[in-house]
């Protein structure tokens, strides 16, 4: 074929052309190598790597040659990445010489490409028409027209060469910033990859964690289960760190007794629950526990109230104040300390009793002796009904006369000490410094008043703070603390009234002790009620004895036969129309001592002294009045005499009330009617 012979004289023509490039006309033309490198080519290939030469002549005199290279020479590459953008395709220009399309080599990865190469091969033009020329002709034609074209393509280079080294340094610029990202790229895909490496070991990591969420939720749940189950059973027996921490180290106080309370109420629980016959581990283990920490405890309780006992002895303090605020705030650790250790209970207790007994001894001490220093009016022997006043003056020395008056027989205003609704006692101060003077029931009143009043918040006090004891023990502790003070108590009523006459002041007396029984017992205190029947004891035997000395002196001056005695008390006179029938001084006396003795007996009952001893007073005054009525000689002034002495009786006690003055107003009517029909 002439295109076998073509390609021997382009072979022999080109002796630098490879032997092992293909001949085969389908064989698409490589591109030279001259053009510059399109915009498009890779940065990091140069131009200049190639082993050909701008100015190389391989296969510049026969066209074909070109055709000849083999389709994996490197040329193509160098030739492909460096063709000028104008330059005309070699492959067009040899369709155009021979007048067969060449088919372009496709891209193994191309599918179109897959598919054609298993076709036949594009059927090579047996005759082609040569026109009128020979084959000489032909060809030189071809080569002419070959050269022709290499010139164009020379000059597009050359020009395409000005152009590159025109923008040589834009080019190389270009260059440099591609590295640049190409570097930057390279960082940014280096990060790209430890981030997916990373992300896998977070996903990876996810996955775990899910997996342990998933195994906790499980976890979580069979222990709320569980604990739904045993949390009330671990409650049961088991104490917050919190109050053991308070139990053993904080201060006593309300959070210390609460915390304190917590653990008995476990105890009780653990004891309720497990009888000691049932051998629970869980029990057996927190059993020590707690006897440690009730151990610890009842030291605590012990130097506390050790401590509180000590500051009762610290002087001017308050005792209530300190039973009050430090003792019953705690009465629970006392509680506590007298189940869990009732010997040392008890030995606190008595170190409060003998406290206490010193407390009030000394307190009640220094009262009654500011109480001595009080005035008080003296009723001697000589303040009886049957002592006229001429022999009381002829008894009376200077100092006596120039004493506070008072009067032995009335009552007035001293009732009202009986009347007032004020409880509260004079202060020793206030004693002290008194210098007024005063009837006997004001120290009594006063002294009594603080005792009962200290006795009532005593007895309480115990009643509360020692609450697990009986009745029987509070009370033995009660008469021990009080013994000696209630012995105080009773000395004093008796100095006041062991020589005095006074029948109105020891009433008094009587009566303020029976209102303060009644308040004893409004106030629920049975324990006082000793001293205020030892009082009682003391009150009425003495106020019996006043009366007896009354009723002697009546006696006395009733029976007296002296002209001198007579002349003093009777009626008599030698002249019997100068004879008088208004009333006996004896009987204003008589009179004001019985309404007061009414006016104080109101309330009176059956069993009392007074009636039986007014009833020998009133005879010993009507026997006085019939022999003193003997020495009147006129008939009718007798009967007048006798009417105006019951008369002035009835009008002195008329506003008195009760049982008891009921019968005396009755009695005394009787007489007054009596006389009074026979006087008219």
């Amino acid at each position: 074929m002439w295109l076998d012979r073509l390609a021997g004289h382009t072979a022999s023509g080109s002796p630098g052309a490879q032997n092992n490039r293909s001949y085969s006309p389908a064989a698409p033309r490589r591109t030279s190598h001259l053009a510059p490198r399109s915009s498009s080519a890779r940065p990091g290939l140069s131009p200049r790597a190639s082993t050909l030469s701008l100015i190389s002549n391989t296969s510049t005199s026969s066209l074909p040659s070109a055709a000849r290279l083999p389709n994996g020479s490197s040329l193509r590459n160098q030739v492909s990445q460096t063709a000028p953008l104008d330059v005309p395709d070699p492959i067009h220009i040899l369709q155009g010489i021979i007048g067969v399309e060449i088919p372009k080599k496709q891209d193994p990865a191309d599918s179109t490409w897959k598919k054609r190469k298993v076709e036949k091969p594009v059927d090579i033009v047996e005759n082609p028409d040569f026109g009128n020329l020979s084959l000489e002709a032909f060809a030189e034609g071809a080569i002419v027209r070959q050269d022709v074209s290499k010139h164009a393509v020379h000059k597009m280079n050359a020009q395409s060469i000005a152009e590159y080294e025109k923008d040589k340094d834009k080019f190389e610029e270009l260059h440099r910033s591609i590295t640049a990202c190409d570097n930057v790229l390279k960082t940014v895909e280096a990060y790209f990859t430890t981030f997916e490496t990373d992300l896998g070991a977070v996903s990876t990591e996810i996955e775990t964690l899910q997996a342990q969420s998933t195994a906790l939720n499980n976890k979580l749940e069979n222990r709320r289960l569980v604990e739904r189950a045993l949390g009330p059973a671990v409650e049961e027996i088991s104490i917050a760190p919190t109050s053991v921490r308070k139990i053993a180290e904080g201060p006593v106080d309300e959070a210390w007794i609460k915390a304190l309370n917590e653990l008995e109420s476990l105890a009780r629980n653990l004891d309720k629950k497990f009888p000691g016959q049932e051998q629970v581990k869980a029990v057996e283990d927190i059993r020590s526990p707690l006897e440690n920490l009730r151990h610890r405890a009842i030291e605590r309780i012990r130097d506390f109230l050790v401590t509180q006992i000590k500051s009762l002895r610290t002087p001017n303090v308050n005792a209530q104040i300190l039973q009050r605020q430090n003792f019953l705030k705690h009465k629970d650790a006392y509680k506590f300390l007298a189940q869990h250790h009732a010997q040392l209970a008890g030995e606190i207790g008595q170190a409060y009793i003998n406290t206490m007994r010193w407390y009030y001894v000394s307190h009640f001490s220094r009262y009654q002796k500011a109480l001595e220093k009080l005035k008080v009016h003296v009723f001697d022997k000589h303040d009886v009904l049957g002592l006229d006043e001429h022999g009381r003056r002829s008894h009376l020395g200077g100092s006596k006369a120039a004493a506070a008056p008072h009067d032995a027989f009335n009552l007035g205003r001293r009732i009202d000490l009986l009347r007032t609704t004020n409880d509260a006692a004079i202060s020793s101060y206030l004693a002290e410094e008194d210098k007024s003077t005063h009837y006997l029931e004001v120290p009594f009143r006063n002294f009594n008043q603080a005792l009962i009043d200290n006795a009532s918040a005593e007895f309480l006090f115990l009643t509360e703070f020692f609450a697990p004891n009986s009745f029987h023990d509070i009370s033995r502790k009660f008469m021990e603390i009080f013994e000696p003070t209630f012995a105080l108590g009773q000395a004093l009523t008796k100095q006041l009234i062991d020589t005095t006459v006074d029948c109105l002041g020891v009433l008094l007396c009587v009566r303020l002790n029976q209102k303060m029984a009644f308040k004893l017992q409004r106030r629920k205190v049975p324990t006082v009620e000793t001293y205020i029947n030892g009082t009682n004891m003391l009150l009425w035997p003495r106020f019996q004895i006043i009366m007896d000395m009354h009723c002697d002196s009546i006696r006395r001056i009733a029976s007296a036969t002296s002209r001198s005695a007579t002349s003093a008390l009777s009626l008599s006179a030698p002249d019997a129309s100068k004879q008088s029938a208004a009333p006996h001084y004896l009987t204003q006396r008589f009179s004001q001592l019985l309404q007061g003795i009414l006016a104080l007996s109101s309330e009176a009952g059956d069993d009392e002294p007074v009636s039986s001893s007014l009833g020998r007073l009133r005879t010993e005054y009507e026997a006085f009045l019939m022999k003193i009525s003997k020495g009147v000689t006129d008939p009718r002034k007798k009967e007048r005499f006798l009417y105006n002495n019951y008369s002035l009786v009835l009008t002195i006690i008329t506003d008195t009330e009760g049982k008891l003055s009921d019968e005396q107003r009755e009695h005394f009517e009787v007489l007054k009617r009596a006389f009074s029909e026979s006087s008219g």
